[in-house]
């Protein structure tokens, strides 16, 4: 969307300001449904560093997830997504959920909560 939606701008600086990841999220970018829990960015960023850390092949990208430099506040322009998962047919991939980082203004529609399948 080309004027980002207030209140999804709105949640997202709340997931900031009270730096959890508790706060489930799905929503319709171009060609993916993505649900998942949102965090804080610098939560995000640290968690991709580790990850990227921990692979011979990936380790010196690392670097550049540093937490991004503190400044005065601003309003957020995307959503980090913690064990999230793009919804394909009836399944999440990947199975055990990864890091996405959205742009909000990319977001053309959304739902509190993550949205799952069951077998029964």
């Amino acid at each position: 969307m080309s004027n980002p939606d207030g209140l999804l701008v709105d949640i997202a600086a709340m997931v900031e300001s009270e730096r959890s990841n508790q706060m489930s999220l799905t929503v319709v970018v171009p060609g993916a449904v993505i649900t998942g829990r949102l965090a804080p960015v610098t939560l995000w960023w640290d968690r991709v560093a580790e990850v990227l850390q921990a692979s011979e092949h990936l380790k010196p990208f690392a670097a550049l997830f540093a937490s991004p430099p503190e400044g005065p506040a601003v309003r957020p322009t995307h959503l980090h997504f913690h064990r999230a998962k793009i919804l394909q047919g009836d399944f999440g991939l990947p199975h055990t959920g990864g890091m996405y980082r959205i742009a909000i203004e990319d977001v053309s529609s959304w739902t509190v909560g993550d949205l799952s399948y069951s077998d029964s």
